[in-house]
């Protein structure tokens, strides 16, 4: 795999959201699904975000995990898909997906390898290679890092 395109909403959080009296809005992510992120990218999987919600809080958990691509506010995901796989020059076959919603079946039907978390719809579920045996927001993301680095040979070492 080459490319990993995530969901953010029902993935990396557990889908609820934080609504504050101002307006504004709050997420919770968990530092183990963060640090498998920044292992793929090590690595050289390159990861892209595309989520329907624009959060200023994930652009900043984007930002502060050095992600490039963010795609935020439009729930049309293939067309973000196919132009992130076309300007790349990949095969589908090298792109991998993880979503729980409706609009992430657009992400999926362009990827070699779908994810889903355990609370996503079922028709996500039904249509993802690997349900995570982790909750989404609590590990599931990071369940995939470690699937994708182990087929690439191996999770790197702390020495």
């Amino acid at each position: 795999m080459r490319l990993l395109l995530s969901d953010v909403d029902g993935v990396w959080t557990d889908g609820r959201v934080t609504v504050h009296a101002d307006g504004s809005e709050s997420a919770d992510f968990h530092v183990q699904d963060g640090y498998g992120l920044v292992m793929l990218r090590r690595a050289g999987v390159e990861v892209a975000v595309i989520t329907g919600r624009d959060n200023p809080a994930v652009a900043a958990r984007v930002r502060k995990l050095g992600i490039e691509v963010l795609r935020m506010g439009s729930f049309d995901k293939g067309l973000l898909v196919e132009e992130l796989i076309r300007e790349r020059g990949l095969l589908h076959e090298e792109v991998a997906a993880i979503g729980d919603d409706l609009p992430d079946l657009e992400m999926f039907e362009r990827a070699g390898l779908r994810f889903a978390p355990p609370e996503g719809v079922e028709a996500v579920r039904a249509a993802a290679d690997w349900v995570t045996s982790a909750r989404a927001g609590f590990g599931a993301l990071r369940e995939v890092a470690d699937l994708l680095l182990l087929a690439r040979g191996g999770l790197p070492s702390t020495s």
